[in-house]
């Protein structure tokens, strides 16, 4: 049965899919307002205002996360879509930088909490494993409008019109997306049994620190943050002034960022039928890193060879973006219980952000201080450690069920099948952490 044919899915997806065409227009419109608040000084200026982003991301997440089964998710995901559309609203008529800063921070705290409460909502409505990795898939297509189709639309519009106009299309999108939840029927989360406000803030957290898989999951994150802020905060610098080009060509420039994430989430569903997620995500981020090095080399060649390879070189670190975060939310999945599910996807959007926190301010003040050749070193610097931090402590090899042993005195129905030994039990199983489970077992033989 298609997806499509689940109600529930179709208007989640819907609003997905309109939210993030809204959100790639106020990333092409908030590059060209900080350019002409700021001129030269536009790097910085959008640096600053995404490193406020990625601030508020890293804080607000993981409270979300940890309060995301107290409320009706509905309610929670509407309400934050019409902050979003106000906030937003308001971007086209500031006159000076600080005041971007106010309105780019509080919109981004609306997306800190629906963000990770969306992506935790899906596994519900898709128990299905072979579902929810289409899904995923689909959602990575869906997050292409913001690279992809919204540049190409901002790029028709700003010949036409002023660059404000597309903060209205962004405010119209979220509209779009609370209408889309409303219609949907959205189960509350599980109830969670850990009842104190900092275990349910931190838990994500430490199941990521247990996980050896999230623990190189968090390197490909750096891998991805440290190459696509490249694209994300030089990218108008480096067309407008670097090459003296049009607006227009920076959304062109981005479009093909996206034509690369577009590309490798229709083939991923078919790659991971014959690659582990491992396999598929190690690959994008080593094909990350790569573009990085090369970005280095083109930085110190003539200007004149700069625009054809650039479009190759936007579109493999768009390849290398997607083949990493498709599969991410299923090695996410399979890593946590129901009750720990939202946590551990707010930690995910937390520490994936962190990353980024540690990347927009070197691609926006170094690159204004010291050149694009110094930033990208740095960058493809940071990109080298996260794939091999990643090959280093995500096992190549992962058993479905996992043997271990229980100590006394454990519950007695989580081992009503296990092998009585000693002073505990052994048994087998698909295996998380969660409170049976504290830390990551040695191998044991059943």
């Amino acid at each position: 049965m298609s997806l499509f044919q689940i109600r529930d899915y179709r208007h989640l997806f819907g609003a997905q899919l309109v939210a993030l065409g809204g959100n790639g227009l106020a990333t092409v419109a908030l590059g060209l307002l900080a350019f002409q608040l700021a001129g030269a000084r536009a790097g910085a200026v959008l640096g600053t205002a995404l490193t406020i982003k990625m601030v508020v991301y890293v804080i607000v997440a993981p409270i979300a996360g940890a309060y995301a089964g107290r409320f009706s998710r509905r309610r929670l995901l509407v309400g934050l879509d019409l902050t979003r559309a106000a906030a937003v609203a308001v971007l086209p008529f500031v006159d000076q930088i600080w005041q971007v800063y106010v309105l780019v921070a509080v919109l981004q705290s609306a997306s800190a909490a629906f963000t990770p409460t969306f992506q935790a909502v899906l596994p519900d409505i898709l128990p299905d494993a072979n579902d929810y990795t289409r899904a995923l898939s689909y959602s990575q297509l869906a997050s292409t409008m913001e690279t992809l189709l919204s540049p190409l639309l901002a790029a028709v519009l700003v010949t036409v019109t002023g660059f404000h106009w597309l903060f209205a299309g962004t405010a119209v999108g979220f509209l779009l997306s609370a209408a889309m939840v409303v219609s949907s029927r959205i189960p509350d989360a599980a109830w969670s049994d850990r009842h104190g406000v900092v275990d349910r803030i931190f838990s994500g957290m430490r199941i990521f620190a247990a996980t050896p898989r999230l623990r190189g999951l968090l390197g490909l994150n750096l891998a991805v943050a440290a190459v696509g802020a490249i694209v994300i905060v030089n990218t108008v610098n480096l067309v407008q002034q670097e090459l003296g080009r049009s607006q227009a060509d920076v959304a062109w420039l981005l479009a093909a960022n996206g034509a690369g994430v577009l590309v490798i989430a229709f083939v991923t569903p078919r790659l991971l039928v014959r690659f582990t997620d491992r396999t598929v995500m190690l690959s994008g981020a080593t094909a990350l890193a790569v573009a990085g090095i090369v970005a280095v080399v083109l930085s110190r060649v003539p200007h004149g060879a700069w625009w054809p390879t650039l479009f190759f070189l936007w579109a493999l670190i768009g390849v290398g973006t997607g083949a990493v975060l498709t599969p991410a939310g299923e090695v996410l999945r399979r890593s946590s219980s129901a009750p720990d599910r939202p946590a551990l996807f707010a930690a995910q959007f937390s520490l994936s952000h962190a990353c980024w926190l540690i990347a927009y301010p070197i691609a926006g003040w170094v690159a204004t201080a010291a050149g694009f050749t110094t930033t990208w070193i740095v960058l493809s610097v940071l990109a080298v450690l996260g794939v091999a931090l990643a090959w280093w402590v995500w096992p190549s090899r992962e058993p479905e069920q996992l043997s271990h042993f229980h100590a006394e005195p454990v519950d007695h129905d989580h081992v009503v099948d296990a092998i009585p030994i000693d002073c505990g039990y052994v048994h087998s199983h698909p295996y998380v952490i969660d409170k049976e489970h504290r830390a990551w077992p040695r191998k044991v033989n059943v």
